[in-house]
């Protein structure tokens, strides 16, 4: 949230249009919430007002409710679904989607938004996110990227599925492969992998985000673990810095990642019982990408400018919120 407010910021200012964090203040003429917030009460008011109320939706908590992450993230995630609920359906004028996956999930749960709907999708600064600068791609070895914010509350199934397609690389292909963890990672998770499989593992940690350009420039295919993800930043980010994204047929990723930007494949099973996947198909699509990396990396990078832009993503919200 942090990552597009800054963006979508700097983007009003650079076209003359003034931005306030407060609420309580009278010189607004439209309110742009990003997901959910507490100040439920200041919107009422705003919308007492007249002043149009926009709401940028994601999808909904669902690990929770399938993997046991203890009761203080149970009751948190119930706590922000019912949050983005509550303002969709009585406080906002107007709802963006960041995907046409994101829509339909919302509307099968929840119904249409009582106002209008759009999707845009997310966008990143083509400037920043290039495939030209600084890297350390290894010319020894085949290095998957793994990228997420912090492995945690049934997320670390990412990292599960990271390791399965990676040795299913080396056993099937005897690729060398090195698999790069960038995200918060628990010790516990940490170790029990390291002990598990004698995979190539580097555990990045978190990154500043002004170095994500130079880690995706440094990896030669980047993996999607994010099962059901709406809109998620770090394949658009890969894709602009022309590393090509790999990934099960989930949320808004067959959405994203078309015309030979990467491989998508099935996922063989129900994501959303977290059955089994099909590793094996993730595997040959992997290779896929490996045996013919130059192509894929041109069409990730074409795929990135033609609809993944800043301004695009600006003008998009501008134009809903008008």
């Amino acid at each position: 949230m942090v990552s597009f407010r800054d963006k979508f910021v700097a983007g009003l200012v650079a076209r003359g249009v003034d931005v306030t964090f407060d609420l309580h203040s009278v010189h607004y003429d439209s309110v742009l919430v990003i997901g959910g917030t507490r100040h439920l009460a200041g919107l009422w008011r705003a919308k007492q007002r007249g002043v149009p109320i926009v709401q940028r939706l994601d999808g909904m908590n669902w690990l929770h409710r399938r993997l046991r992450t203890g009761l203080r993230h149970y009751l948190r995630a119930e706590y922000g679904n019912w949050l983005l609920a509550f303002i969709r359906n009585h406080l906002a004028d107007r709802v963006i989607y960041q995907s046409q996956f994101a829509r339909d999930w919302w509307e099968r749960k929840q119904g249409c938004a009582p106002g209008p709907a759009v999707v845009v999708y997310n966008g990143v600064d083509l400037d920043t996110f290039t495939p030209c600068g600084n890297h350390q791609l290894p010319s020894d070895r085949i290095r998957m990227l793994l990228v997420e914010g912090r492995f945690q509350g049934g997320y670390e199934l990412g990292v599960e599925h990271a390791v399965a397609l990676v040795e299913g690389l080396v056993n099937k292909y005897g690729v060398n492969m090195e698999l790069v963890v960038v995200g918060g990672v628990t010790p516990q998770v940490q170790m029990r992998w390291s002990e598990r499989t004698p995979v190539n593992l580097t555990w990045a940690g978190l990154v500043p985000h002004e170095r994500i350009p130079e880690v995706d420039r440094s990896a030669h295919l980047f993996f999607s673990a994010d099962l059901n993800a709406a809109c998620p930043n770090a394949v658009i980010e890969s894709m602009a810095c022309g590393t090509p994204v790999i990934g099960f047929d989930t949320g808004a990723l067959p959405e994203l990642v078309t015309a030979e930007a990467g491989r998508v494949v099935p996922y063989g099973g129900d994501p959303w019982q977290l059955h089994p996947p099909d590793i094996d198909a993730l595997v040959g699509a992997a290779m896929a990408v490996i045996e013919q990396r130059t192509h894929f990396c041109w069409a990730a990078r074409a795929r990135a400018e033609a609809v993944f832009s800043l301004e695009m993503m600006v003008e998009g919200y501008l134009g809903a919120m008008r």
